[in-house]
């Protein structure tokens, strides 16, 4: 029966060995990576800081003149006839006129109630807050893609122990067939013994169909749109397990993403009340201008009329736009700000609340998960010692199929509880780094 068994295995591992040999074994390192260059939500995420960026990059002209240049040339073709009392006619046909006009505007913005500056150290902030924000997409999407790939690694173990519990139900099966055949056993029991393994059979190959599929989750998360899914992965979990409470919890709100970014959103909203109230102050500028006309007609249209004029000059000065009424739209843009403010700092406040509960539920379940493991592990050996025994006995005729089957159904939950919690732990593990900040090294 063992050497049956361990050649079932043998022959299926080799057979994973072969497969795995033909494919690119994935580190997670490559796979974060991949995600860094080509995660769409991080290239999104990217793609507005940059825009933030170029806007700040010419934050410093708000403090600058605006000049502007007019030209115009119009062409002009007149027929006029006139007839007048004393029976004089007078007949100006074909007279052609060409006007050229040309100007140089300069306003200069010297006071708005501070309002430029404001809205240059918004400008900063909004590019500030790009770069918060793209970090924590990456915190998130690097997150997102370690719990993909060790998905993957432990529907692979799940792939093993379904391999496990094949190569004993294969033994159930010859078992049964022999003590059937020598009447020692009902056919029944042989039935059974092929219906389950029949079952066996179709999760190991359903498995393989998770494992495809979760492949091609990992995909989407490295932006790989290809659909390749000709790679392998490493099937271990490692588990840190001496994180500390105390250690991630100090100076937690520093260094959260999340939290960065809600303050650096409430810190815009104040710039903004800042640009509200400079809408209350009186505007100062200084204007100047530069004007040049000329006019050249083929003729004149009577003897009073010039056939050439040219005018030129410059100007400058200073003027005051006082708000006096606009509507009240002044003070319901400053009351929105104020509210935003409120709203802002709510909302820093329900986000502080959501990480310390996030925190201490990654805790609570990286704690129980932890202790699980143990626990599992044992039972996962005790469950297999007792599988063999039961399977022994069952070949010396002292037990029943049945109670193969029990032992059997226990080794399968207990290789599944025991994949699942070391997954979970690494699962909190993860969820313990990003909280933190620390995903990305």
């Amino acid at each position: 029966m063992k050497l049956n068994r361990k050649l079932l295995t043998g022959i299926f591992f080799l057979q994973l060995a072969v497969s795995a040999k033909a494919q690119q074994v994935l580190t997670l390192e490559q796979a974060i990576d991949l995600g860094l260059k080509n995660n769409f939500d991080i290239r999104l995420a990217r793609n507005d800081a940059e825009v933030a960026a170029n806007d700040n990059a010419y934050a410093n002209f708000a403090f600058a003149p605006r000049l502007n240049g007019t030209a115009s040339n119009v062409w002009n073709n007149t027929a006029t006839k006139q007839e007048f009392g004393n029976g004089t006619k007078r007949d100006t046909s074909g007279i052609k006129n060409r006007q050229l006009q040309a100007s140089v505007n300069l306003n200069w913005t010297l006071f708005d109630g501070l309002k430029m500056f404001a809205t240059r150290q918004r400008i900063q902030a909004i590019e500030i807050l790009g770069e918060l924000s793209v970090k924590n997409q990456v915190e998130n999407s690097i997150a997102n893609i370690i719990n993909g790939y060790y998905n993957i690694a432990q529907q692979k173990q799940q792939l093993r122990a379904l391999a496990e519990q094949m190569s004993i139900s294969d033994e159930r099966v010859k078992l049964s067939d022999a003590k059937f055949q020598t009447g020692l056993a009902p056919k029944t029991d042989w039935l059974q013994a092929k219906v389950d393994y029949n079952a066996q059979r179709a999760n190991w190959l359903r498995q393989q169909t998770t494992i495809e599929q979760s492949k091609a989750l990992l995909n989407q998360l490295m932006g790989i749109a290809d659909g390749n899914l000709n790679y392998d992965v490493n099937d271990s979990i490692p588990v840190d397990l001496a994180l500390s409470y105390g250690e991630i919890l100090e100076n937690l709100n520093n260094t959260n993403p999340q939290l960065k970014v809600a303050r650096q959103n409430l810190e815009i909203s104040k710039l903004v009340l800042k640009e509200r109230k400079g809408d209350f102050y009186p505007v100062i500028s200084f204007n100047s201008a530069y004007n040049f006309n000329q006019s050249n007609a083929s003729a004149a249209i009577n003897q009073f009329s010039p056939v050439f004029n040219q005018n030129r000059g410059f100007n400058y000065g200073f003027s005051a736009t006082v708000p006096i009424f606009n509507g009240l739209n002044a003070h319901r843009a400053l009351k929105a700000a104020k509210l935003d403010i409120q709203y802002q700092q709510l909302s820093v406040e329900n986000t502080q609340s959501q990480v310390n509960l996030a925190l201490t539920n990654a805790f609570k379940d990286y704690e129980y998960y932890k202790m699980s493991l143990t626990l599992e592990q044992e039972s996962v050996d005790l469950a297999r010692e007792n599988t063999m025994v039961a399977l022994e006995r069952f070949r010396q005729g002292v037990s029943t199929t049945l109670e193969v089957k029990e032992a059997q159904q226990s080794l399968e939950l207990a290789a599944y509880r025991l994949i699942q919690a070391r997954y979970n732990t690494k699962v909190a593990e993860t969820e313990l780094h990003r909280l933190k900040g620390t995903l990305l090294k």
